[in-house]
């Protein structure tokens, strides 16, 4: 891969975004983790545990690399951005069925959580350099 710069600005957010992810992780295995299986749609076929487990531990791994593996930053803020659409769904589950969970306990909150999701999809390919390494592809 072609080495992509990114300014201080995109590196800051990186590593900010890397330490939001491993603190979320930790949320999944400690303190947060009922609510993050109330997150869990029902139409998933899996034990919500065992998803908040697995998708914790991806949360975990996403954010050391995020920080630490600086030379596959554009593979992984694109894998992130892939991660961030992949649990959409359970935002938008808890906005559906009215879920009290992880501090939204209004339907305004959990709306605007439904578009705060974009947000950090955007930054996962802004930061990383993903989005000049598509507009250099194409």
């Amino acid at each position: 891969m072609e080495n992509i710069r990114t300014n201080k600005w995109q590196n800051f957010f990186r590593i900010l975004l890397g330490l939001f992810m491993i603190t979320a992780a930790f949320g999944h295995f400690t303190f947060q983790r009922q609510d993050f299986q109330a997150q869990v749609p029902n139409w998933v076929p899996m034990d919500k545990d065992l998803v908040v487990i697995l998708s914790g531990i991806v949360e975990l791994v996403l954010g050391l690399v995020l920080i630490f593996m600086t030379r596959y930053k554009v593979y992984i803020g694109i894998f992130l951005a892939v991660f961030y659409v992949m649990v959409f769904p359970g935002n938008i589950a808890q906005y559906l069925n009215g879920i009290d969970a992880l501090g939204m306990n209004t339907d305004q909150a959990r709306l605007i959580r439904l578009f705060f999701q974009p947000v950090l999809i955007f930054l996962a390919l802004w930061s990383t350099g993903a989005i000049e390494y598509f507009k250099k592809k194409s």
